[in-house]
């Protein structure tokens, strides 16, 4: 692993961030977008941010690490961490921490690491044609 700046993530991560924020603000009230997707999502924002400042080689590694970071921080809201850490209700770092546990979202982040593993593993085959 070494630091690389990549445009093409940093510009990936950018879009995935606004769809993140598009989904909190604006399609809260459609339930499985605001339950499911965005933790779907979370982690290929994860994934997108890692690889924008670092180039690694094992991308299924990487992923692994994701889901397992996401994994952790699913388990500390188990614990209430964010209030534990004095962030109120409401304010930026409760929200991007989280507040409640499920075990839902930890299958959410599995389903986008999968997606991301898929498709780390069809990147090749669609280079080898090109």
């Amino acid at each position: 692993m070494k630091l690389k700046f990549s445009l093409k993530y940093f510009l990936l991560t950018i879009v995935i961030f606004f769809v993140e924020i598009l989904i909190a603000t604006k399609l809260k009230d459609i339930f499985f977008v605001r339950a499911y997707l965005g933790d779907v999502i979370v982690v290929m924002l994860l994934y997108t941010f890692i690889k924008s400042f670092f180039c690694i080689s094992n991308n299924e590694k990487l992923i692994l690490g994701i889901l397992i970071f996401s994994c952790c921080i699913e388990f500390a809201q188990y614990f209430n961490i964010a209030e534990k850490l004095g962030f109120q209700p409401g304010s930026l770092m409760y929200i991007v921490i989280g507040n409640s546990f499920s075990w839902i979202d930890i299958l959410c982040y599995a389903v986008g690491c999968l997606l991301l593993y898929l498709y780390v593993k069809i990147q090749p085959i669609q280079k080898a044609s090109d």
